[in-house]
């Protein structure tokens, strides 16, 4: 697999990209002279000349054998961008979508980076970015399977960062607050943005080299009080 040489436009696979900040960051790029290839479970309003899209699920058994269908067939990428996240309320009497958060938030992510990475290793360049959440550091009654799934997906990818370095790939994790996107579902949505700013955000980070990328910065200890008003919970239970 070889990369594309100077001067030929840079080539994207965005993994959720029908709405929000993927949809954003599709746009832009395009605007921008990238190529695109998208992928999501459905088709999404983009429309461009340098724009391909790809309907397919995450969350089903499969994808990651038709994410290597579409990655020979599409590729090479030189950047990556997996955007896709669902976050449901846990039912007690059912622990289903708990499997399918962990499975759309985290370990599709991981097989996107399997197929992915290995390639960019064998070109000794690439990049390969991850949107989490600030909400890493938490833990949440009401959402356990988000918080979690997205605690790992941080621990991970910031992880394969350090281990990728040596080899010239880059990766990255970006961890939001809240986004005006129809994710953000909670009643108090402190330092919410609006999407085009984190398409911004998402943008500088796809051309630096920082391992982890936080933002809103004003968040961050808030966060940290919260948690630990629930670590307090705990030990006093």
């Amino acid at each position: 697999m070889t990369l594309p040489e100077p001067g030929v436009p840079r080539r994207i696979l965005i993994v959720g990209c029908s709405d929000g900040i993927g949809l954003g960051t599709a746009r832009r790029l395009l605007g921008d002279g990238w190529q695109v290839v998208g992928i999501s479970r459905s088709r999404g309003p983009l429309q461009h000349a340098a724009y391909h899209h790809e309907i397919l699920d995450v969350g089903l058994p499969g994808y990651r054998q038709k994410l290597a269908e579409i990655v020979t067939q599409k590729g090479p990428f030189d950047t990556c961008l997996y955007c896709a996240g669902i976050g449901e309320p846990s039912d007690l009497a059912s622990l289903d979508a708990d499997v399918g958060t962990f499975q759309v938030n985290l370990m599709a992510a991981v097989e996107t980076a399997a197929e992915i990475i290995p390639r960019m290793v064998q070109d000794a360049r690439g990049h390969f970015a991850v949107l989490s959440s600030q909400a890493d550091e938490l833990i949440v009654p009401t959402h356990p399977s988000y918080a979690a799934s997205k605690a790992a997906m941080s621990s991970y990818f910031e992880a394969l960062a350090l281990a990728a370095r040596p080899s010239g790939v880059r990766v990255t994790n970006i961890r939001f607050g809240y986004v005006d996107t129809k994710m953000a579902k909670a009643r108090v949505r402190p330092f919410q943005r609006s999407v085009d700013w984190a398409v911004a955000i998402v943008v500088r980070s796809l051309d630096g080299k920082a391992i982890r990328v936080t933002r809103p910065r004003r968040l961050a200890p808030l966060v940290s009080l919260l948690r630990w008003l629930v670590n307090w919970r705990i030990r006093l239970s």
